[in-house]
């Protein structure tokens, strides 16, 4: 079987989110950095594996996919046994949900494109940049601090395995701390977050690629 190939960037949310993936399934799989700070994602090369010029992609089962959250369902739907969705709709439902609060609502306004054109026409600089992030990651993840106000949280986000919310929770939480955003006071989502960087399958790339 071809090893699983994956175009990502060393500090892109949504590709720690899908490495993390491939690591809780115990699936080997190769790194191809894309440099997101000098354009490559936008070279032909790169446009030609994902037309949208963004990572992650992953060639895995002789298929190309896209999109981090539809590439960790694909993993989920392949690999039921693990439980990265829950097996009972309303538990998907929820995961999802949490999910989504964090991919669809958080990343895209603090996606580094996003925030780039906020500076271009603003003039902003640096204060800007950090005001933007302050805000947007704060508020987002203080909206989920409270939807984990629930009977079905665990140990982690749903339960007590790690599931899709986690994935996506624990990379948003590293931008938190990058851009120094307090969230000292979101008690589960700390006790979350402490729990599963105590799993291999969380620990991040620390350093840019060469």
């Amino acid at each position: 079987m071809t090893r699983p190939v994956i175009y990502d960037y060393w500090r892109s949310s949504a590709s720690y989110r899908v490495r993390i993936a491939l690591r809780l399934l115990g699936i080997d799989f190769e790194r191809v950095p894309v440099n997101l700070l000098s354009g490559e994602q936008k070279d032909a090369p790169h446009l030609a594996r994902n037309p949208q010029g963004l990572v992650p992609v992953l060639d895995i089962d002789g298929q190309r996919l896209t999109q981090s959250l539809a590439i960790v369902e694909y993993l989920a739907e392949t690999h039921p046994d693990q439980n990265l969705l829950p097996t009972d709709p309303l538990g998907r439902a929820r995961v999802r949900a949490l999910s989504h609060a964090i991919a669809m609502d958080i990343h895209p306004i603090c996606n580094t494109g996003t925030v780039n054109h906020v500076l271009e026409i603003t003039g902003g600089g640096d204060p800007v940049r950090r005001a933007w992030m302050g805000k947007f990651i704060g508020d987002g993840l203080a909206a989920f601090e409270r939807m984990l106000d629930n009977p079905a949280t665990g140990r982690f986000c749903h339960g007590d395995r790690p599931t899709m919310a986690d994935i996506c929770l624990v990379p948003q939480v590293h931008n938190a701390r990058r851009w120094q955003v307090d969230i000292g006071n979101l008690t589960r989502i700390g006790a979350i977050v402490s729990a599963c960087e105590r799993l291999p399958a969380f620990e991040p790339i620390t350093a840019p690629d060469p």
